[in-house]
């Protein structure tokens, strides 16, 4: 224990910090429900115990010395960190949370219209998302939950499946009007695409795998638009800017609408998909376990099969 712990208790800075604050031993002391012979009793040994003198005594009242001063202000500084440690851990404990990782495009197209179904279905689980473009380690997070766009290893060493990779090309209808009809790779080949960069070692399917696997073909760029950003390609592809690629689960909502055309009849599917990890297996709770059962049961089983 400090000298200063030993001539300033918890007791006797609480007494100090209510004189301060109302320049009264009296007020103080009827907050404390305490009498004003106690309190300063209590400032007179804390001053004795410091070495310092914290009030001078005025006609009618005490004013704070420039020690009391500063006292007082990192008093009032501690005590505050204290209240909001304590009503943190009280959160904390009321409200279970549960912190998913994911990438921008899973949780603003999938996750982000099926959450309020969760939140109705448990309102005392907070949910906290975290979401990156690149690859997404949730080893190095601290996460409970990633949803992330996984390759055959991965799912293959028992990762649940959420849907495979389905793909397929989507426009604006005002783009198909223009440039329709687009029926063949070859076709398709000769518009403007739009294009989602994988700079960072993402393994989802870009332009060249696809025609690729499409129709053994060479893909010989046309007019492009490139994003690193998902969200920005689509909406690029709603303002009919060009042809993006489509993922089956991510643009199911603007097909339904209408903002958007898929060319299923040019569809691809792999075996890769989006799969629900465990990031923190050793740390079960309630929390997570209710969010993991929720997904698997929102991802349509077909796909997962």
């Amino acid at each position: 224990m400090s000298w200063i712990a030993r001539a300033a208790s918890p007791n006797s800075l609480r007494v100090f910090e209510a004189a301060a604050r109302h320049l009264s031993f009296t007020a103080a002391a009827r907050e404390l429900r305490s009498t004003q012979s106690a309190v300063s009793q209590q400032i007179r040994t804390l001053e004795e115990n410091l070495g310092l003198p914290l009030f001078e005594r005025i006609y009618r009242g005490v004013k704070l010395t420039e020690a009391g001063q500063a006292l007082f202000v990192g008093v009032q500084e501690g005590f505050a960190t204290i209240d909001r440690t304590i009503d943190r851990l009280q959160h904390k404990h009321r409200h279970p949370h549960v912190n998913i990782l994911t990438d921008f495009s899973f949780a603003a197209y999938w996750l982000m219209p099926r959450l309020p179904r969760f939140r109705e279905q448990h309102p005392q689980i907070d949910v906290r998302i975290v979401t990156n473009q690149g690859v997404l380690d949730w080893r190095t997070q601290e996460v409970d939950v990633a949803i992330v766009f996984c390759d055959e290893r991965t799912l293959a060493a028992g990762v649940p499946r959420l849907f495979h990779e389905e793909v397929f090309p989507v426009c604006s209808p005002g783009f198909l009007r223009r440039h329709g009809p687009i029926a063949s790779p070859e076709r398709l080949a000769e518009v403007p695409l739009l294009t989602l960069t994988a700079d960072q070692g993402q393994s989802w399917l870009d332009w060249p795998s696809y025609f690729e696997q499409l129709a053994g073909i060479g893909y010989l760029e046309s007019s492009e638009l490139t994003f690193n950003n998902y969200t920005l390609l689509i909406q690029a592809a709603i303002a009919g800017q060009g042809i993006g690629m489509g993922w089956l689960g991510l643009v199911d909502d603007m097909l339904e609408s209408g903002m958007l055309v898929g060319l299923h009849e040019l569809g691809l599917r792999s075996s890769r998909g989006y799969g629900l990890i465990d990031a923190r297996p050793d740390s079960p709770g309630e929390a997570k376990r209710a969010l993991q059962e929720w997904v698997l049961t929102c991802a349509e089983p077909s796909s997962r099969e």
